[in-house]
C-alpha cells in the first residue's frame, strides 16, 4: 500500500517495461527511491478468473493486490471493478547490487550488473514455522537446471500429520515442487520455481523462495554464481524525493499461523 505523505509538486512516472511475469523500472536518479506508477485494469465481463490470475498477468504476488484492493473478492473478483495494480514502488534502504529479497513484502530485487534498470519478482516465502530468512547476506552458490528434492524427515512427519506421504526423494522435472530450475544460497536455502499454478505472494514454501516459473528461468539465465544476495525484512518503506515530496509504502504484517493464513 502506497500513501503519500505531503502534496507537493507532482512525480512524473517512469516507464515501466512489462515481460511475461516480472517488470523491469529504470534506476531512479540520484537521490531518489520511487519507481514506476499505479496503474488501473478492469475486470472484463463475465470474469471467470480468480485474482491470482490478474497478479500473474501484471507481474505481481497475491499478497501484493490484496493490500492494493481491500475488500477485492481473491476467487472471483467482480465483473466491471477497478483493480489497482501497485507497480508504483520504493526500493529497499539497502545497496543497489546482485539481488535484494524483502520477505516482509514478498519481493525480490534483482539489479543487473553494468546495467541501469531493476528487476521486480513476486516471491512466495517460508510458511509460518518454517520462515525464510532474514538480515542475511549471503550469494549464489551454484546453479540447477532440473533441481531434485529430498524432504527433511521434519518435513515428511509434518505432512503425515496432515495425512500426506512424500516421498523420501523428488526427481527433476515438472511434478518437482522446486520446479524446473533453482538458485542455491548458503547450504539450506534456493531461489527456485513452483509446480503450482498458485502460491506466488503467500507463506507457502518450506523456507526457500518460489518464483513463478518464467520468473526464475530469466533468474537462471541471467544471475552469474556468486552474485550477491541480501535478505531484508522491511514492512515499511519510507522516501523523500528530490522534489521534497515524501512517500511511504506499508505492508501488512505476515501470517503467523495457519489461521491467518
Amino acid at each position: 500500500m502506497m500513501r503519500r505523505s505531503t502534496f507537493l509538486g507532482c512525480f512524473a512516472a517512469l516507464l515501466v517495461s512489462q515481460s511475461a511475469l516480472a517488470v523491469s523500472y529504470p534506476l531512479p536518479p540520484e537521490g531518489s527511491r520511487l519507481v514506476g506508477s499505479p496503474r488501473m485494469i478492469t475486470v472484463p465481463a463475465d470474469n471467470r478468473l480468480p485474482l491470482e490470475a490478474f497478479a500473474a498477468q501484471y507481474g505481481q504476488g497475491l499478497s501484493n493486490m490484496l493490500e492494493a484492493n481491500p475488500g477485492a473478492d481473491p476467487f472471483l473478483p467482480k465483473s466491471g471493478s477497478q483493480l489497482v495494480v501497485p507497480q508504483q514502488i520504493i526500493l529497499p534502504p539497502t545497496v543497489r547490487e546482485g539481488i535484494v529479497v524483502n520477505v516482509a513484502e514478498m519481493r525480490l530485487y534483482y539489479y543487473p550488473k553494468d546495467g541501469n534498470t531493476v528487476e521486480i519478482f513476486p516471491i512466495g516465502i517460508g510458511e509460518a514455522g518454517r520462515e525464510t530468512p532474514r538480515n542475511w547476506v549471503t550469494a549464489v552458490e551454484r546453479k540447477k537446471d532440473g533441481p531434485t528434492w529430498s524432504p527433511t524427515p521434519n518435513t515428511r512427519r509434518a505432512y503425515a500429520k496432515e495425512g500426506k506421504t512424500l516421498p523420501a526423494f523428488v526427481p527433476a522435472g515438472p511434478d518437482n515442487p522446486m520446479g524446473l530450475y533453482a538458485l542455491y544460497i548458503g547450504r539450506l536455502y534456493a531461489i527456485h520455481g513452483t509446480n503450482a499454478n498458485f502460491g506466488i505472494g503467500l507463506r507457502v514454501s518450506q523456507g526457500c523462495i518460489r518464483l513463478r516459473n518464467d520468473d526464475i528461468k530469466y533468474l537462471f539465465d541471467n544471475v552469474p554464481v556468486g552474485t550477491r544476495v541480501q535478505l531484508i525484512d522491511q514492512p515499511v518503506k519510507v522516501t523523500t524525493e528530490p522534489d521534497g515530496s515524501r512517500w511511504v509504502e506499508v505492508h501488512e504484517p505476515l501470517s503467523r499461523n495457519r489461521a491467518e493464513f
